[in-house]
């Protein structure tokens, strides 16, 4: 298995950027990992959360598939990560998230909405790749590494050892073996 690693691609149009002309150069399956406020406190952070739905509130997602909510994993994934999660050593649960490009307009009462609404947390891209994935037909898992209270708590941000990118790598891993695992068991090579 290989895997190529691209850091700090911030944002719903960076990021879709990035996937246009990842897919274009050969990529097989894109796994994106950001970092994420804590909107319905679950559990104290660090944790993941597989993002099966992001709140749209960007613009990205919108030259992609027609106004809608929610922009969705592809369903055939959810089946596929029940694996995953079932065996995974890291924190990680399954929910929706709000997509937003305006980290400095996440106000009192927009963060309140959001809770009302079970979101588990406020991320950048999500929203974005979900709608790419669709539009393009093309694999994209997205997960929320919960790593902060918004802000609200001083020294707030703890992301875990090594800032979080052991855990990270553990679930990109296990996440590509899966799929791997699927592609090979439907007569299709990875």
């Amino acid at each position: 298995m290989r895997l190529g690693i691209i850091g700090c691609a911030v944002g719903a149009s960076f990021a879709v950027l990035a996937a246009e002309e990842l897919f274009a150069s050969g990529c097989e399956l894109l796994i994106s990992v950001t970092s994420a406020g804590q909107i319905v406190p679950i559990a104290d952070p660090p944790y993941f959360v597989l993002i099966e739905r992001a709140l749209r509130d960007e613009g990205t997602s919108y030259h992609y598939l027609p106004p809608a909510e929610f922009s969705h994993i592809a369903p055939v994934f959810l089946a596929m990560f029940e694996r995953v999660l079932a065996r995974t050593p890291v924190r990680i649960y399954r929910g929706a998230t709000w997509t937003t490009d305006a980290p400095f307009r996440e106000t009192a009462s927009a963060i309140a909405s959001c809770r009302e609404l079970g979101l588990m947390g406020a991320e950048m891209e999500a929203a974005a790749l979900y709608a790419f994935a669709e539009a393009r037909q093309n694999p994209v898992v997205c997960l929320a590494h919960v790593s902060n209270r918004m802000a609200r708590d001083e020294g707030d941000f703890e992301k875990g050892i090594a800032g979080g990118s052991q855990d990270a790598l553990r679930m990109i891993t296990l996440i590509a073996q899966a799929w791997m695992s699927d592609q090979s068991t439907c007569g299709q090579t990875p």
